[in-house]
C-alpha cells in the first residue's frame, strides 16, 4: 500500500476533490473496509477517503465496519483522521446548517465490535479526551477564517441507528445535558484513538432530532430533510477539510501518539 498522511471519512463526494486518486481494494484482518480506498492528492498531503456507508450507501449505522476502516487507514501510513458526519441537535443553541467540532462523546450503542484488544492483550485505553485538540484548533481557525456558522465543541451521544430517536429517548438525552445525536461516532472515535492516530469529528447539523423539549412546532426528524440538509453544505464542508489540510503541521504537536501510554494490563 501507499503511504497517505491524512484520512478523511464521510460521505460521496470526497474522492471528487482529490488529485489523480487511484481506487485501492484493501482487506486488513477485520476484513474489508466500507469501500474501496481513493487514494490521491489534496492541500498538497497525500489523503486516503474511505466512504463509511459504502459506495452506494448501502451499509446501516450499526453494521459499518468500523474496525476494518480505521485498520485500512493506520496500515497505509496515516496519522491523521478527518471524519464528516450528519448529526442532529438535542438544543436550541445548535441550529440545523451548523457546524460543530466534537469534543465529547456518550455511547449508547451495543453490540459493535468496538476494541482492537479483544484477544491476548488487555489494554485500558483512556477516553477522557477523546478527540485531538490539535486538530479542533485548526478546524477552529479555519471555520472563522471562512466565516462558518460554528460551535467549538459540543458533546455527541451516539445511538444504535438505523432508526431516529422517539421523542422520550429524546427528551431523556436532553436533560441528561447531552446537546447533538449521531449514529457513527463510536467506535469509529476510539478505534483510532486505540491506533494512536489523531481523530477529529466534524459535524453538520441537520435536524432537530425529535424535537426540542419545551418548544412547540418543531418537527420530528426525516430523512429526507437530512439527505437535504446535507447535500446542500457538502461544499462548504469540503473546503474546509481541504484548507484544513493547507494549514496542518507535518509534524503532530499533540498527545494522540501516545494514547496506549500506561494503558497495557496483560502481564508479558
Amino acid at each position: 500500500m501507499g503511504k497517505t498522511e491524512i484520512g478523511i471519512i464521510g460521505g460521496s463526494g470526497f474522492h471528487e476533490l482529490l488529485k489523480n486518486p487511484r481506487s485501492i481494494a484493501v482487506r486488513t484482518a477485520y476484513g474489508r473496509p466500507s469501500s474501496k480506498i481513493a487514494e490521491g492528492g489534496l492541500g498538497g498531503r497525500r489523503v486516503a477517503f474511505v466512504q463509511r456507508h459504502g459506495e452506494n450507501h448501502t451499509i446501516p449505522p450499526h453494521r459499518v465496519p468500523y474496525r476494518a476502516n480505521i485498520e485500512a487507514l493506520s496500515e497505509m501510513g496515516t496519522s491523521r483522521v478527518l471524519a464528516s458526519s450528519a448529526c442532529g441537535s438535542l438544543s436550541a443553541r445548535f441550529k440545523p446548517g451548523e457546524f460543530v467540532f466534537f469534543d465529547q462523546f456518550v455511547n449508547m450503542t451495543s453490540g459493535r465490535a468496538d476494541t482492537f484488544f479483544d484477544a491476548d492483550t488487555v489494554m485500558h485505553v483512556s477516553a477522557a479526551e477523546p478527540y485531538c485538540k490539535e486538530l479542533r484548533s485548526i478546524a477552529i481557525r479555519t471555520a472563522r477564517a471562512m466565516k462558518l456558522k460554528f460551535h467549538d465543541r459540543g458533546t455527541v451521544v451516539v445511538i444504535n441507528g438505523p432508526r431516529f430517536s422517539s421523542k422520550a429517548e429524546s427528551r431523556f438525552f436532553s436533560t441528561q445535558g447531552f446537546e447533538l445525536i449521531n449514529m457513527t461516532q463510536y467506535p469509529e472515535a476510539m478505534l483510532a484513538r486505540e491506533r494512536r492516530l489523531c481523530y477529529l469529528g466534524i459535524g453538520l447539523i441537520t435536524d432537530y432530532d425529535a424535537g426540542l423539549v419545551g418548544q412547540k412546532g418543531v418537527k420530528p426528524v426525516a430523512y429526507a430533510e437530512v439527505g437535504r440538509m446535507f447535500a446542500q453544505n457538502i461544499g462548504k464542508t469540503k473546503e474546509l477539510i481541504r484548507r484544513m489540510l493547507e494549514q496542518m503541521p507535518q509534524k503532530r504537536n499533540c498527545s494522540c501518539s501516545r494514547s496506549l501510554e500506561g494503558a497495557l494490563a496483560t502481564q508479558k
